[in-house]
């Protein structure tokens, strides 16, 4: 389970960078990522193809960065694949944190997974948008509001996740829930979980009755749409796991493998009148086919809306679910997309049969 919020932090150290290719250190893959300028294309650190010279070498923040500078894919590490999994040591630290998800953990219990928490918290900064520590603190946060709902006592709860005492928990509980615990027993949460693809990572939000979130964490509206959804469901939002969660990562396995055509995960997008209509017209395009915005206006009966239907589109919470990418210009051009158009190029791609994809597997 993870969880995206905020800008990603800065990457590490030339030095640093260069050491781990010269080392071939694959516990950097997803840290960053390097473009070779006498050959145009961009790998992982760990890649087993012959070591580029210093000078040749530039350095990214993202498969993205790279994609966007100009270079392509190597064909030996695939650095736009993914096994849907991060480095080892932090599969330790995630799996730390689950042995015990009440489990409040310090340095010196990072330090004993032979993890070093400044890196531990760069890495988190990086990929996640927050510091492990406000991982493992919204984790318990978490844990506790699913127990307060099952019916476990308020103050077992609070001394069970690293709390010192009741009032420390309830002002931490308050503050991310916007609600005491005794108030929370019919309470519902967002819960949110980022999982690898072939077009980097995406995170996922669910309910206890629907999905309501899928998108690109290195979309710039991420913060915006999370602060809607609040708003709109009234609902904090905490990393964890459920089950609607778990069969939306099973079909985007299915998806990018090209197997599956059409989601069946229940979903919920909240919005205004127009954005619903727009959304659900959305769902009526056939994968593989794309609609001008002039058709998308016209089929929902307002011809002159075309500005205001792309507008809708951009305010998606859920994307490939509800296919904004299959929208595109009159002339046939691609047009606006949130995630980025050489993202919504790979999804056209992958529909009409035309994609070499590496795929994301589910846990």
């Amino acid at each position: 389970m993870r969880y995206v919020v905020g800008m990603a932090a800065k990457k590490p150290t030339t030095a640093e960078m260069q050491r781990a290719v010269e080392a071939k250190d694959a516990s950097y893959s997803g840290v960053f990522w390097l473009g070779v300028r006498t050959t145009g294309i961009f790998c992982r650190p760990g890649c087993p193809a012959r070591q580029p010279k210093p000078e040749n070498i530039e350095f990214f923040r993202s498969a993205r960065d790279a994609l966007l500078a100009g270079y392509r894919p190597c064909k030996r590490c695939r650095p736009m694949d993914t096994d849907g999994r991060p480095p080892a040591w932090i599969e330790r630290l995630f799996a730390e944190v689950e042995r015990v998800p009440g489990r409040r953990m310090r340095d010196r219990d990072i330090r004993s997974l032979s993890i070093d928490p400044a890196r531990a918290r760069r890495y988190f900064k990086r990929h996640y948008g927050m510091t492990f520590q406000a991982y493992n603190r919204a984790r318990r946060l978490g844990e506790a509001m699913m127990q307060i709902r099952t019916g476990a006592k308020l103050d077992d709860v609070a001394l069970g996740h690293g709390f010192e005492s009741n009032s420390g928990f309830r002002d931490a509980f308050g503050q991310t829930f916007g609600r005491t615990p005794g108030r929370s027993r019919e309470g519902d949460c967002i819960v949110t979980t980022v999982v690898e693809s072939p077009v980097g990572p995406l995170i996922i939000g669910a309910t206890a009755k629907a999905v309501c979130l899928l998108e690109f964490c290195d979309r710039r509206a991420l913060e915006t749409q999370f602060a809607d959804l609040r708003k709109r469901l009234g609902r904090a939002v905490v990393p964890g796991k459920n089950p609607h969660i778990t069969q939306l990562k099973r079909e985007l396995v299915a998806y990018f493998a090209g197997r599956l055509r059409k989601f069946t995960a229940p979903i919920v997008y909240p919005g205004t009148d127009f954005q619903r209509i727009v959304w659900r017209r959305l769902l009526d395009i056939p994968y593989g086919e794309t609609r001008s915005y002039e058709q998308l206006a016209i089929a929902i009966g307002r011809p002159s809306a075309q500005r205001a239907v792309g507008l809708a589109n951009g305010k998606n919470r859920l994307a490939i679910i509800i296919p904004c990418h299959r929208v595109v210009n009159k002339s046939g051009k691609l047009g606006g997309y949130g995630g980025g158009l050489w993202r919504k190029q790979f999804l056209l791609d992958l529909e009409g049969g035309q994609g070499e994809l590496g795929v994301a597997k589910s846990e």
